[in-house]
């Protein structure tokens, strides 16, 4: 399978436009499929027939979600996949779902106490923001076990939850390509490998595979009938744990999450990549030069993007800021900075996010 290169994930939106909506992968007529979804880049996501067609039941079962149990869905229900790939597996466990999506935390920690809520599915980010206002609200939520993803889960954020809140919090990996990744089980020692996929990982240069305990990208082969992908990059960094986990599971681990070799990077539970920003930047001539920096307040993730401005221009930063909103589907802030003030060699988009 090594003589087949790797698919990167940065590749797809242009493979997508030339051979719409797919890029020429999709192993099923249109008409077959349940739904079809956009992510940030764009990428085009199908979803095929099944009842938990991303497979994160086992995530969730790993995290201790039963049937009948009241869960908070904190993710996006609109356009974007991560809400309903959420909820197919809550539905498969047998999970009752609240579709409370983004925001709104006041009306959700309302929600949660009066339906009686004790599981979270969402950001971590959120999972703790919701907590923090619970208690601003006057009452704890109730939680008592969660499982997040779609951003880093810092320790800091980890502790908090758990000796702050009291809640036992699990953490996944996935992508809305090829569905769950990884798992956390309860002894918390990497990602156990998901069912229905094969991993590896491999040196970004190349694409040879690496020994275990090496860190390279997360290259992962689905055998989807509905959108089988061979050898595709996430562009993710991880590694292999060596040795047997104590809970008696078998599958292969990763140690989590190592960075990003790809050129997006995660806000809010959503990638950002430079060439939607770049796009918007280019209807500005004023605009010599640009850089994302995505910091946190709070447990928040924020994105700035600071702008160039050419010597005696100026720039209306809040049109700019509108429609890098529109192009990212996120909030943002804009900052016209000093002609020649941003690096090189910095990047375009610089993650500061501390652990």
């Amino acid at each position: 399978m090594t003589s087949i290169p790797v698919l990167s994930k940065d590749s797809l939106p242009d493979l997508q436009a030339a051979s719409p909506p797919f890029g020429g992968m999709l192993a099923v007529p249109v008409r077959d499929l349940k739904r079809i979804f956009t992510s940030p880049g764009p990428i085009r996501d199908p979803q095929g027939q099944g009842p938990d067609f991303w497979r994160v039941a086992p995530a969730l079962h790993a995290a201790g979600f039963e049937a009948g149990q009241v869960v908070l869905n904190t993710f996006s229900y609109h356009l974007t996949p991560g809400g309903l790939m959420l909820d197919a597996g809550l539905r498969q466990v047998g999970c009752v779902v609240i579709p409370g999506g983004v925001g709104n935390s006041a009306e959700q920690v309302d929600l949660a106490r009066v339906a009686g809520v004790t599981g979270y599915v969402g950001t971590p980010q959120f999972l703790l923001v919701l907590l923090e206002k619970a208690l601003e609200m006057g009452a704890a939520l109730g939680l008592e076990r969660a499982l997040v993803t779609g951003g880093p889960f810092f320790p800091a954020i980890r502790e908090a939850v758990r000796t702050e809140h009291g809640v036992d919090a699990y953490e996944s990996y996935g992508t809305a390509d090829v569905g769950t990744l990884g798992f956390e089980c309860a002894e918390r020692m990497g990602w156990h490998v998901a069912p229905g996929v094969a991993i590896e990982i491999t040196d970004p240069a190349t694409g040879a595979p690496l020994p275990a305990g090496e860190t390279g990208e997360v290259v992962v082969t689905s055998p989807n009938e509905t959108y089988p992908l061979v050898r595709f990059g996430t562009g993710d960094l991880s590694a292999f744990v060596e040795g047997a986990c104590p809970c008696g599971r078998t599958s292969a681990r990763l140690k989590g999450f190592l960075g990003r070799v790809g050129e997006g990077v995660k806000v809010k539970g959503m990638f950002v990549h430079p060439r939607q920003i770049a796009g918007q930047l280019g209807s500005y001539p004023e605009v010599m030069g640009w850089q994302g920096v995505v910091t946190a307040e709070g447990h928040v993730d924020r994105l700035t993007v600071r702008i160039e401005v050419e010597a005696g221009a100026s720039a209306d930063t809040g049109a700019v800021k509108q429609s890098l909103e529109e192009a990212v589907k996120l909030r943002l802030d804009v900052q016209a900075v000093e002609p020649r003030s941003i690096g090189e060699d910095g990047g375009r988009i610089v993650d500061e996010r501390g652990d």
